[in-house]
């Protein structure tokens, strides 16, 4: 990783994105279906892409619209398709565009009172809202975002019934539609003219924001955080919970000042990222020094990503946490502080969160459920409560209402920040200080994720790795105790591989839109092992994706 030497610092006004530009490519340039980056792609997140690049526009939306009323008329969901968008400048046109094409099959639509923004957390609470109790006639939804991204960039993602990200099935077969349609000039897909589409009769509007705030005192503890009387603050980077966070504080009488009210298409408010990008990203140092320079002001301070799916948690002590530092201490006070989950509901964590989870969940005697990288993997356990929580290294997580019974199947920035304030108030001490209180009982461990090149050919073996590849018997010094290509918690593949020992782990997978591979490493012996793991892991994965081994 090459740090510009911009990072950190306020983005320069004459590199923030030209809006008018942004919006005329969104409505001008044709993607080319013969170029797979002009594609509909479905990675973790939805399809995302960028305008500029023909990887976003309205002919993409046009045709994924349609594909997704392909799919619900093929599996009978008839019910309300509740419609949201964040912040980003591509996300209004993109609403627009998926209104025209919704409407004109007939779908009943729920999008915004005042056409509000609306947080993926949000939209995912109003699915479940809805569908609690029905067999048929079930809702599902389309978030408009791609998360964290830069502000060039576009993202359309679709939720199911069961209010989670869709897995692979799913998209696949949207995406599959979508590019049928775009090659075939998108012959049979349905539209009407967007204010047609506003007054159609199956066109409603959903006051998100008042249904998600009044029911957070039902997955919060906001009595305690009000009886504390904490100096809260957070800085919503401009995303689409910007205007959620003042009606929270006024509901339940907290001591919450929003630091930056602003919503602004450029994102020129922020300070950019370690690659010198504007990324609102709230487990980045570098996007959130703003924050982080006000962290004395406030006992706990909290921001949320664009689409208020992820989180990043700021105290006087620590500064900002490392998302696993956040996890690992949740994760530990949830489980002790939530006597009506269920007393087999277990930890949902990817593979590549830390170990010191694993240790957590021992000490209170919790089942570990281990994932590949993905918060679909987690949707089935929240929904049934077999689950008391999920969450990724990536800084999104999720838990159960106070009563154990499912709140959200997607990611819930605002749950997780409000959780910090919660620790806070009831223990006596934040999050970076319960997570060292950990840490002088399991150790403190460093970790860190790098990027590294790769051919979609070495991409492709590194995704079909068998552990008889691997030959090493040592890692960093240490007996290998473990190779895994499946996640333990339920058998799927990881698209990659995992390699433990004593006192280390890397884990190595490539990535769904760039031409790398990504390594995540951590050590329980410092950063001189750490550096030592992660050497022999680039040499261990560029010798198994070249076809070969280590000791070859």
């Amino acid at each position: 990783m090459s740090l510009s030497p911009a990072a950190g610092k306020p983005a320069d006004p004459a590199a923030l994105v030209n809006i008018p530009r942004l919006i005329t490519a969104y409505y001008t340039q044709q993607p080319d279906p013969s170029v797979p980056a002009q594609r509909v792609s479905f990675g973790t997140s939805g399809h995302r892409g960028s305008a500029f690049q023909s990887s976003f526009n309205e002919r993409h939306i046009l045709a994924i619209s349609q594909a997704i009323c392909l799919y619900r008329a093929q599996e009978n969901i008839d019910g309300p398709l509740y419609l949201g968008m964040d912040t980003h400048a591509l996300s209004t046109p993109a609403l627009a565009t998926a209104l025209e094409v919704l409407a004109a099959n007939g779908v009943e639509v729920m999008i915004a009172e005042g056409d509000e923004y609306t947080p993926t957390p949000a939209l995912s609470h109003a699915i479940l809202t809805y569908n609690r109790g029905r067999a048929t006639g079930l809702a599902d939804g389309v978030v408009i975002t791609p998360s964290h991204n830069p502000p060039q960039d576009g993202g359309f993602k679709y939720n199911p019934p069961n209010g989670g990200p869709a897995e692979a099935g799913i998209t696949g077969w949207i995406e599959a539609r979508a590019n049928e349609l775009l090659a075939n000039g998108l012959d049979g897909m349905k539209r009407m003219p967007y204010e047609k589409a506003l007054r159609a009769s199956t066109t409603h509007r959903h006051n998100y924001l008042d249904a998600y705030t009044r029911d957070l005192a039902q997955v919060i503890d906001l009595a305690a955080i009000r009886g504390a009387n904490l100096k809260l603050g957070v800085d919503p980077l401009g995303g689409a919970g910007v205007h959620y966070w003042a009606p929270i504080a006024e509901r339940y009488g907290l001591n919450l000042a929003v630091v930056n009210p602003h919503v602004d298409p450029t994102f020129g408010f922020m300070t950019v990222d370690w690659d010198g990008k504007i990324r609102m990203d709230p487990s980045s140092p570098y996007a959130m020094r703003s924050l982080i320079g006000l962290k004395d002001r406030f006992e706990v301070a909290f921001a949320c990503d664009t689409d208020h799916d992820r989180h990043g948690i700021v105290t006087r002590g620590a500064g900002l946490l490392a998302p696993n530092h956040f996890l690992s201490a949740a994760i530990f006070y949830l489980f002790q502080n939530r006597p009506h989950w269920r007393a087999e509901a277990a930890v949902g964590k990817t593979l590549v969160s830390s170990q010191t989870i694993d240790s957590v969940a021992a000490k209170l005697g919790r089942r570990l459920h281990e994932t590949p990288v993905g918060f679909k993997w987690f949707v089935d356990g929240l929904l049934d409560g077999s689950l008391g929580f999920g969450g990724e290294e990536s800084a999104g997580a999720s838990f159960l209402r106070l009563d154990g019974s499912v709140w959200t199947t997607d990611k819930d920035g605002i749950i997780a920040a409000l959780l910090a304030a919660e620790i806070t108030a009831r223990m006596g001490r934040d999050p970076g200080e319960v997570y060292r209180e950990l840490t002088r009982e399991f150790g403190e461990p460093v970790y860190e994720r790098i990027d590294a090149s790769a051919t979609p050919e070495q991409k492709s073996r590194l995704a079909k790795l068998s552990p008889r590849q691997i030959e090493c018997s040592s890692l960093a010094g240490s007996k290998i105790t473990g190779i895994l290509t499946h996640a333990p918690g339920n058998g799927a593949p990881l698209g990659g591989l995992k390699v433990m020992s004593e006192d280390g782990w890397f884990a190595a997978r490539p990535s769904g839109t760039e031409s790398i591979y990504k390594i995540y490493a951590e050590s329980f012996r410092g950063v001189e092992h750490l550096r030592r793991i992660q050497e022999e892991a680039q040499a261990i994965v560029s010798q198994a994706v070249a076809g070969g081994s280590p000791g070859d």
